[in-house]
């Protein structure tokens, strides 16, 4: 039974150990492909694949754990903002509208300022 599920699926389950000719292979393609990408400053030899002995799924939950910090690193300044509350903006709209009293205040001066300068430019020139 198990043989006719290997079969299906193209897999050979009786082999669980890799040959040292397997092995031997690897690093020669290995090699080769280092010999097309190496530089003159890099080692002869091609560095061998390092060995991480996590499982699969530990491996998995470190590159989501990093996916997501960086997720949360790029939000950090928007979560910092906060908005304003009743206090706040209660006090702001009273400084625009104080603002705007100051603003027409000082339109009305000039205004009369002007209107003086005009009648008395006028006298002079009535005279």
């Amino acid at each position: 039974m198990e043989e006719a599920a290997a079969a299906a699926t193209g897999v050979d389950l009786s082999r669980k150990f890799v040959s040292e000719t397997e092995l031997d292979e690897n690093r020669k393609k290995r090699q080769e492909e280092w010999e097309k990408v190496r530089k003159p400053e890099d080692p002869e030899e091609a560095p061998e694949e390092k060995y991480d002995p996590r499982t699969l799924f530990e491996r998995l939950q470190e590159q989501k754990d990093k996916k997501q910090e960086e997720f949360e690193e790029q939000f950090k300044f928007r979560n910092m903002v906060r908005g304003l509350d009743e206090d706040e903006s209660s006090f702001l709209d009273e400084v625009s509208r104080q603002q705007s009293l100051v603003e027409k205040q000082r339109r009305d001066e000039e205004k009369q300022e002007l209107l003086e300068y005009r009648n008395i430019l006028y006298h002079m020139l009535a005279m």
